[in-house]
């Protein structure tokens, strides 16, 4: 298959105008790979994905929303996601998350169960670290398990190296485009441990709402800029790591 731009990480369903947004990454040469985070959003990417062959969906429970579901509801969530295995490449969004949630205990027994599934189901894990990069970093590691892209990372350096060095992967936001952090991260990450992504609708590279993938090109471009390559030859690079974690 000819090498496109892949915005890894977008959360389609809570978007305006779908139909639109698909045209425009289309036009782009974008896939795009959906992001569920509970039932209601897993649910709806089912239908979503049905619409074009550039979207692709991981289904996922988001670690706020984890906190509040009864251990019945996630066991329900998890066989929900087993049956829809062969609609998916991957699980996510999960993760941590101690900016808005509180309880990292019950957050870490349910990663626990989610980072199982994606294990047995040979899926990559797309984790979310928010105000906990240094906990998501060492509870991932005592589960061996190298398909896991960090998504929208913002801990420091050192825990970038750490990722690195672990095999992992690094999904940058188009808000690189004025990020130092990010274009920091992009200066000492291989190109193979790199993906690119929107968070759609959020982060948005000029700062504006709503963010879609079509966007996501704009994080392709400041990569090329920062390590001196063209255009075509980071979407070939990225596209091998799409084709090689997924």
């Amino acid at each position: 298959m000819k090498p496109k731009f892949v915005d890894i990480h977008a959360h389609i369903d809570m978007c305006k105008d779908i139909e639109e947004l698909i045209k425009h990454a289309k036009e782009k040469e974008v896939v795009i790979v959906a992001a569920g985070v509970d039932h209601k959003s897993n649910a709806a990417l089912l239908n979503i994905i049905k619409i074009e062959d550039n979207l692709k969906a991981c289904f996922g429970i988001y670690p706020v929303e984890a906190e509040k579901l009864a251990d019945k509801e996630i066991e329900k969530e998890i066989n929900f996601i087993k049956e829809n295995k062969e609609k998916i490449i991957g699980i996510g969004e999960v993760g941590f998350d101690l900016f808005e949630g509180e309880n990292l205990e019950k957050q870490k027994k349910i990663l626990g169960k989610l980072i199982n599934l994606a294990k047995d189901l040979d899926k990559p894990l797309i984790v979310h670290s928010r105000k906990a990069e240094l906990e998501a970093i060492e509870f991932l590691e005592s589960f061996n398990y190298k398909k896991i892209v960090m998504h929208c990372f913002s801990g420091n350096m050192k825990l970038v190296m750490r990722i690195i060095k672990n095999g992992w992967s690094l999904s940058i936001p188009a808000i690189i485009k004025y990020s130092e952090h990010f274009q920091k991260v992009v200066e000492i990450a291989p190109i193979e441990n790199l993906f690119c992504e929107t968070d759609s609708p959020f982060l948005h590279p000029e700062k504006k709402r709503d963010n879609e993938p079509s966007n996501v090109v704009e994080s392709y471009q400041k990569i090329g800029e920062i390590k001196e390559m063209n255009l075509e030859e980071v979407k070939e690079k990225i596209w091998k790591n799409f084709e090689r974690v997924f």
